[in-house]
């Protein structure tokens, strides 16, 4: 059985919701034949958060890790191909942490690249419909952080992981801001069992174009 942990987030800023923890909520839905999905809902806290997915990863011990998070304002799923060793937050954490220009592991590389198939998982998701492009930034705020704090926990072990940005839910559209984009929970699913999918097969990326100019 291939073995699969997803991890999402809490809703954090103004948001109520968080189409990544809708995701952990529908994991049954993104089982597929052979494989089994777990999932961890992950605090949007400063170190909490890769805490919390790096026991699970030693708990559950998976061929495989995703993780998801929601970035307002972009209109496709974009797994992202560099994690920077850098907190500088927009605004504070759940917790009420608000670092500036400070280092996630002091003295760590300065970047972890995603060990995803990147190309390829844009390349499946584009080929079924799904609006995908590969990201060059997961920011600065707490996606960065678990992307880079499991990357360089990883780097000793064997398992594919990397972090995927998503759009927010139709739900999380206002009156304020209607022409925010979105992305419902079907598509999302569909799009999460496409990716499986890709990593499953694919054991390296595709030499496609997948830059960006600036």
């Amino acid at each position: 059985m291939f073995k699969v942990l997803i991890t999402g987030f809490e809703p954090f800023g103004e948001d109520s919701l968080n189409p990544s923890q809708a995701l952990i909520n529908a994991q049954q839905q993104l089982q597929l034949t052979g494989v089994e999905v777990i999932g961890c809902v992950l605090p949007v806290v400063r170190y909490q958060a890769a805490e919390t997915a790096i026991k699970a990863i030693e708990i559950h011990q998976p061929d495989l890790v995703l993780m998801f998070g929601q970035a307002s304002g972009r209109a496709a799923i974009t797994p992202e191909r560099v994690a920077i060793n850098l907190d500088d937050y927009r605004i504070a954490d759940n917790a009420g942490h608000q670092p500036i220009d400070e280092p996630i592991i002091p003295h760590g590389p300065a970047a972890y690249f995603t060990t995803l198939p990147v190309k390829a998982m844009v390349e499946d998701l584009q080929q079924a419909g799904i609006a995908a492009e590969v990201s060059h930034s997961a920011g600065t705020f707490v996606c960065n952080h678990l992307f880079y704090a499991v990357q360089h926990y990883l780097a000793q072990h064997d398992i594919p992981s990397g972090f995927i940005h998503i759009p927010v839910l139709p739900e999380q559209v206002t009156a304020t801001n209607p022409s925010l984009p979105s992305l419902g929970l079907e598509p999302l699913i569909a799009a999460v069992r496409v990716m499986i999918q890709t990593c499953y097969h694919s054991k390296q990326d595709r030499q496609i174009v997948g830059g960006s100019v600036c």
